[in-house]
């Protein structure tokens, strides 16, 4: 019977009393702690941003520049071969550019975003903004995120290929879902690295206090947390 009420009570103290242990311990920072956080979000935000930035201009001017190539190549190739690789270039080369300029990345705008609430001090809106910000990325490296390519670099492996040139078809096909991944695995994910890091926190059942860390993870169609110690 004494064990039952012990377990009874060990049990009550965890369902109750780390709950409000947790509460207390996000409402007890102290305006050093509140500094050093926004110092994180500024981090976060602020390279997210720049990144996004570099890679935007930066992949629109390696997709410009093939587009140029491409286009003087399909006319002025010695090849006949070269000459009819280079018009399936240059179409894929105008769609990767329309993409890249109507498909912007989500940092520059979050970035406006989080000066206006850290205007306002409202640091709970900076995280459910950094959260947002994590699964927009996630989502850019998911599987959704390679179909258009998948398709337009099908189709132009599949003409070369009718063409009576198998194997430069799937070279073609090969190549351009190489570079595809390349850029996609290139962009900024500053807020999914700062989401997924471990940090300290204590777990309390009555009078004992373990000591850990916690982690939150997010996932395109999730949000979860790891508590380690």
């Amino acid at each position: 019977m004494h064990a039952s009420r012990l377990l009874t009570a060990l049990v009550t103290t965890l369902v109750v009393v780390l709950p409000v242990s947790l509460q207390a311990q996000a409402q007890a920072q102290t305006p050093t702690q509140t500094g050093v956080q926004w110092n994180e979000y500024d981090a976060v935000f602020e390279n997210g941003a720049s990144h996004a930035n570099v890679w935007q201009w930066g992949w629109t001017g390696i997709y410009g520049t093939s587009l140029a190539v491409n286009a003087y190549q399909s006319s002025e190739a010695s090849d006949p071969d070269d000459r009819f690789d280079a018009r399936v270039g240059v179409v894929k080369s105008a769609l990767a550019v329309a993409g890249m300029l109507t498909d912007r990345q989500p940092h520059p705008a979050a970035l406006a975003e989080y000066e206006r609430l850290k205007a306002s001090g409202d640091l709970s809106g900076v995280q459910a903004l950094g959260l947002q910000l994590a699964q927009a990325e996630r989502e850019r490296r998911g599987w959704g995120a390679r179909v258009s390519s998948l398709l337009v670099n099908g189709v132009a492996g599949a003409v070369i290929a009718a063409d009576g040139r198998e194997s430069d078809g799937a070279i073609n096909f090969a190549t351009g879902m190489l570079v595809n991944e390349v850029q996609i695995w290139s962009q900024p994910n500053q807020a999914s690295s700062a989401i997924n890091r471990f940090q300290p926190a204590n777990l309390s059942l009555g009078p004992i206090t373990i000591p850990g860390e916690y982690a939150l993870h997010v996932a395109p169609q999730q949000i979860g947390a790891t508590w380690r110690y």
